[in-house]
């Protein structure tokens, strides 16, 4: 074969196959192919990827759908195929979202951001290959259904495909009123059904995950999708949807698991969906479709990532295709995905703006502990004392975790244990990061910051040095290095068997009788869960006061 056709066959040459692939990839950034991987057949087409530095292959924009534009603005996504050979070398934008400032904890680089997103990235071991049958970590991003993006360094795949154990692979989906709004012309189009084309495309990517991951080195009977906050509200969504039963085997839920919440009525969001039209003074649906989605992504509630929007809020609803009953009903007709799973959260998660953490005196907690609880005040600050103010912030955040996420996590074991057969594990993430002395960081205190919402993640992960890609913030030790390490190997081990336990992660299952849990932080070890206290604040729920600002502290993906 000469060089002309060699390079026609990995898509790098001009001609109609490579036209095609342009049209609908183009580049954050120029770059140049150097070790190329053999072109996969897949359900859409020959794709072909690159070997990366580090010896681990990858493919960077592969789409799983069609780009969701024009005519497929606000319709469940549709399959993608292509003639001749896609060069998934890149990523690809994120979908629609306000930008981020660039002094913020989650800022590694400005992404391209556009309708045309629906893209994922597939990281495998340099000598993996069809057959490998190795477990599949699946990624699915968090940021309050309105941000995210499987482009963000710290959500990459590169370390865990490094180990050699496992394929990783994480994609883009919908956010935002593109991502989630309902509406009565939708539901009269689509059959009954509109909204929820979030949680479509996260089913979208799993399925074809299913179908072609086997050729990537990976099992598809061991997949394992994990969340992060508002992701973990989507592993719930995927477990709870009989459109995703079969695609996954394990799941993770970091900060939070809820199977307690349901989505609202359709007939809501299509109210939602009509002021949505009303406010852009467009005629009809046709005419919404028309409208440039920075207009759109302008109505749109944000306080995340330095904004302050209080425009409309679109979400999940109970639209009977993708979202077919209530939690309970389904967990008791054996419905749901009966897989086993992981609820997971963090020490100063985003439990830490808690009205009682904000007060700054003894007394003014005792108030605060008074508007909350009323005549249960005194039983409250029995199980909660504080003695100066320097044990507020702790003792605050001890409470209101335990009202919440904790919480959550021991209702979702319990849901777990008394309608399905699969185990459920839990932990509490308590690691402060290592910061670099003296870094100013504009959404978080270095000082105050402990093991906040999503400081978890880049030790699941192994990405702990893309905090360091543009200035140094962190100055990680070999402790850091090593619960890294460790963690990432139990996530293995869940993905490959269902089960996290390592040589050295003794994680117990929860059961009724042994309610354990592991923490991840100076050491790793077992613990009891405080039930006494527990069960007291679900006996004494707080007045609603407690609520949380939308604006609580810290990053929120």
């Amino acid at each position: 074969m000469n060089k002309a056709a060699k390079r026609n066959v990995l898509g790098f040459a001009t001609g109609a196959s490579v036209l095609a692939v342009a049209l609908f990839s183009t580049p954050l950034w120029g770059q140049a192919v150097e070790t190329p991987v053999a072109p996969i057949q897949t359900t859409g087409g020959m794709l072909a990827g690159k070997v990366l530095d580090s010896g681990v292959k990858a493919w960077f924009g592969v789409p799983f759908a069609k780009p969701p534009v024009q005519e497929l603005r606000w319709q469940p996504p549709q399959p993608m195929t292509w003639k001749g050979v896609w060069n998934a070398d890149r990523k690809m934008p994120e979908c629609m979202q306000v930008l981020r400032p660039h002094n913020i904890n989650h800022y590694f680089g400005e992404e391209a951001t556009s309708e045309n997103c629906l893209y994922m990235n597939i990281w495998s071991p340099g000598d993996s290959h069809a057959g490998s049958n190795l477990p599949v970590i699946v990624f699915i991003y968090g940021g309050g259904g309105t941000i995210g993006s499987s482009g963000i360094a710290l959500y990459g795949g590169e370390p865990i495909a490094k180990s050699g154990k496992a394929v990783f692979v994480n994609f883009n989906y919908r956010v935002g009123i593109l991502g989630f709004m309902a509406h009565p012309a939708l539901t009269r189009e689509q059959g009954g059904h509109s909204g929820n084309y979030a949680y479509l495309d996260q089913n979208a990517a799993l399925r074809w995950i299913h179908d072609n991951i086997a050729k990537f080195g990976g099992d598809p009977h061991k997949v394992l999708i994990m969340g992060q906050s508002a992701g973990a509200g989507s592993v719930t969504a995927q477990i709870f949807s009989p459109l995703s039963k079969g695609l996954f085997s394990s799941a993770v839920m970091s900060s939070g698991c809820n199977w307690d919440n349901n989505p609202a009525p359709l007939t809501d969001g299509e109210k939602t969906g009509l002021e949505i039209q009303q406010r852009l003074g467009a005629s009809d649906l046709e005419a919404m479709r028309q409208v440039p989605a920075d207009k759109i992504l302008a109505l749109q509630a944000e306080s995340q990532v330095g904004n302050h929007n209080p425009g409309i809020r679109t979400g999940a609803v109970m639209d009977g295709y993708f979202t077919t009953e209530p939690k309970a009903q389904m967990l008791a007709s054996h419905a749901a995905s009966d897989v086993p799973i992981i609820a997971s959260f963090n020490h100063e998660d985003l439990d830490a703006g808690s009205p009682l953490v904000r007060a700054k005196t003894v007394a003014e907690y005792k108030q605060v502990a008074q508007e909350l609880y009323g005549e249960n005040a005194p039983e409250f600050l029995k199980l909660f004392p504080v003695s100066t103010d320097s044990d507020i912030r702790t003792v605050g955040i001890d409470a209101a975790r335990d009202a919440d996420l904790e919480a959550h996590a021991r209702s979702c074991a319990r849901q777990q244990s008394g309608f399905n057969k699969s185990s459920a594990y839990i932990d509490t993430f308590t690691r402060k990061p290592s910061f670099e002395p003296g870094v100013k960081i504009a959404d978080m205190d270095p000082a105050t910051a402990g093991a906040y919402h999503t400081a978890d993640i880049p030790f699941w992960f192994g990405t702990m040095d893309v905090f360091n890609m543009f200035r140094k913030t962190r100055a990680w030790n070999s402790w850091d290095r090593t619960l890294s390490a460790d963690m990432m190997a139990s996530l293995i081990a869940f993905a490959d068997t269902g089960n996290p336990n390592t040589a050295e992660v003794k994680w117990p299952a929860w059961s009724p009788k042994n309610e354990q849990k592991i923490i991840f932080g100076d050491t790793i070890h077992a613990v009891k869960l405080d039930t006494a206290r527990m069960d007291w604040l679900k006996a004494h729920p707080a007045k609603i006061v407690a609520r949380f600002p939308d604006n609580r502290p810290g990053p929120r993906d």
